[in-house]
């Protein structure tokens, strides 16, 4: 979340920040009520030493055999005790509304991100390899996966419902072959510890990230339990470190894990109603660092940069774009989306988000960091970006790599971990 000071000391900057991500969120309720609090707080410690001076005359005139005098002075310390008893309600009452203020608000943008409205005012800032050429007009991937039976919709559909896949044969060893080359690429090139988290989370690691209480509505929750199935491994890897104080020493930390993902894609309602890329299960590699706050910007550039490898690995054509104020995350001071090109439906698909969230979500789960002995404490700053999403690479792999034969070329690099396959015929 972001810092209270800094909103109280700079609501002209906030409120415009938010207006360039497009919300129209007033911040006069917050200031009236701020200012009441700390007149509230003001009162207190008036009182509080009020109460600390008569007490102190008080015991000297005990010690003095004074009682009669002393009487008045104690009846007034009960006074402002009852005072101070009533004031210590109201200012219990203001921190919840304060903090569920500052919970809804967004990170605020960096400097660095373009201002715009839509996807549409993102700049492309990078594209790596060459559109692929095909002398016959290219399928998509559903049309692929279904002719080689290694994707079935209709059976996932009688398991469980729309918007879920049962992969079968070469396209179940594709997926398992894929994450393996995933993780030992970040890993053993990237310098990332690797960690299996749990695939549940409780309420306080939601609200860690920022997904609570925001979008609770885009959330499975276990009935009769407050866990959550992860949306992300984002959320689980971020609060391995939550409530804890680091050592500048330990810092960078590099975290990679592999998890299903699990998201009721609440608002998007008609939009990829056919195919893997927009399911309520998919799995998912992700990258999380905890970095110094003077760092975090140079360690959002090396992160796209490890995401970017794998498809650089897999040969596949892809651009970059900037994400413009208003398409951002919510938790987000600034995201790159990699984007993989679909000749089968003939656009760029977002495969990753990398994301530096500054201190926001450090701020939310308390994870701070010393740099020294006896110093005061920091917030870390936090990044995370898809390492990659799993199924949207076979996808593009299955896209990009189709035959006229209605085969599919495997990767070199994948070879090795689908036991030497060369093509799925």
């Amino acid at each position: 979340m972001l810092d209270l000071r800094f909103v109280r000391e700079n609501l002209e900057k906030v409120q415009e920040a938010l207006k360039k991500r497009g919300l129209d969120i007033s911040l006069d309720e917050f200031a009236a009520r701020d200012r009441e609090r700390r007149a509230v707080l003001s009162r207190l410690d008036d009182l509080r030493h009020q109460r600390n001076t008569l007490s102190e005359e008080v015991g000297q005139k005990k010690k003095n055999g004074l009682h009669t005098e002393a009487q008045p002075l104690i009846d007034k310390v009960k006074e402002i005790n009852q005072q101070i008893k009533t004031l210590e309600a109201q200012a219990d009452e203001f921190d919840p509304w304060v903090r569920d203020f500052l919970s809804n608000l967004p990170n605020l943008p960096d400097a660095s991100v373009p201002v715009g409205a839509t996807s549409d005012d993102n700049p492309v800032v990078k594209t790596w390899g060459e559109k692929p050429v095909f002398e016959f007009e290219p399928r998509a991937h559903w049309d692929i996966g279904e002719a080689l039976g290694i994707i079935d919709f209709e059976r996932a559909a009688k398991i469980t419902g729309a918007r879920f896949a049962l992969l079968k044969g070469a396209g179940s060893l594709m997926e398992r072959a894929l994450i393996n080359f995933m993780l030992d690429l970040h890993t053993r090139r990237h310098g990332y510890t690797e960690v299996w988290p749990p695939f549940m989370t409780n309420r306080a690691a939601m609200t860690g990230t920022g997904q609570l209480p925001k979008f609770e509505h885009d959330l499975f929750k276990l009935e009769g339990w407050d866990y959550f199935l992860v949306p992300t491994a984002e959320v689980p890897v971020t609060n391995i470190h939550r409530e804890e104080i680091l050592s500048e020493a330990d810092l960078p930390i590099y975290y990679t894990a592999y998890t299903p993902c699990f998201r009721s894609e609440a608002g998007s309602y008609g939009k990829d109603v056919r195919g893997l890329i927009r399911q309520h299960q998919f799995d998912k590699v992700e990258l999380v660092k905890f970095v110094l706050p003077e760092n975090s910007f140079d360690e959002l550039e090396k992160l796209l940069v490890n995401a970017e490898t794998v498809l650089q690995e897999l040969g596949l054509h892809y651009q970059v774009v900037t994400l413009c104020t208003g398409d951002m995350g919510f938790a987000a001071a600034k995201t790159y989306d990699i984007e993989v090109w679909l000749p089968g439906q003939n656009l760029y698909r977002e495969i990753s988000s990398c994301s530096n969230f500054t201190d926001y979500q450090a701020r939310r789960a308390n994870i701070r960091f010393r740099r020294k002995e006896g110093a005061g404490t920091e917030f870390v700053h936090t990044l995370n970006g898809s390492g990659l999403a799993v199924g949207r690479t076979m996808v593009a792999i299955l896209e990009q790599c189709q035959q006229a034969d209605g085969s599919v070329v495997i990767p070199e690099k994948l070879r090795p971990y689908m036991g030497g396959m060369e093509r799925i015929g």
